[in-house]
């Protein structure tokens, strides 16, 4: 390729790339759902091709940029228009967490386990489970989460239990999906034992019952039983 047909290309893949994520305009950086991360992936892959790839021709290089805007400009119109296209093809926020209850079949659907929600809560401060009112998750992938009492972080008298001195440096999951964390119990300096007596007091038989369990700072436990 000719050094001069390979500036005229940088020249023209540059202003044009710009030209048209101007006319799409900043959702694309703002409010990345899954198809404009795609699309904007696909027109960055279409702007390099034109700039590098001497086969293609400059004139299809512009055609292919163009129509694959138009239809993300087309896609965003029909988003905006029409609340059953935007369910269609944007999807909708999915309650995870609700009332206090982790919302399996939502997990399940949402393609996410009991550690990416955890870790996700982590990202929004929110270190214990028990804390947590409700958790939705967006369809850009980000998780909102409104706390139990208007926000306020939950306190042993919320959860019925005297004063206790901080027995564990933070919350800590220590059955996940009916199956016991061994590990996190042997660093606690807790038996499972321990564990199966606190679940019987609770009015739990066993451990295969229990979706998620967390042990919290004071050394009371925070059960989230299975959904029949």
């Amino acid at each position: 390729m000719e050094i001069h047909t390979l500036l005229l290309r940088i020249t023209l893949g540059f202003f044009v790339l710009f030209l048209l994520t101007r006319m799409m305009g900043r959702k694309e950086i703002s409010q990345m759902t899954f198809f404009n991360f795609v699309s904007a992936i696909a027109i960055g892959e279409i702007a390099a091709s034109l700039v590098l790839d001497h086969q293609l021709s400059i004139r299809n290089g512009l055609i292919a940029l163009a129509g694959w805007s138009i239809y993300t400009l087309l896609m965003s119109y029909i988003d905006i228009r029409s609340v059953n296209a935007r369910k269609f093809l944007v999807g909708e926020p999915i309650i995870l967490v609700k009332e206090g209850k982790i919302m399996e079949k939502a997990l399940q659907k949402s393609r996410l386990d009991l550690d990416s929600l955890r870790a996700m809560l982590r990202q929004k401060d929110v270190f214990s489970m028990a804390e947590v009112e409700y958790a939705i998750f967006e369809t850009d992938g980000k998780l909102s989460v409104m706390k139990k009492e208007s926000g306020e972080p939950l306190t042993k008298g919320d959860m019925n239990v005297n004063n206790k001195k901080k027995e564990f440096p933070l919350p800590t999951g220590i059955v996940l999906d009916g199956n016991i964390n061994t590990e996190n119990l042997t660093k606690l300096h807790l038996s499972t034992d321990w564990l199966h007596q606190e679940l019987l007091k609770a009015g739990v038989n066993s451990v295969s019952d229990v979706f998620y369990a967390e042990i919290q700072p004071d050394g009371t436990l925070f059960i989230d039983s299975k959904m029949n």
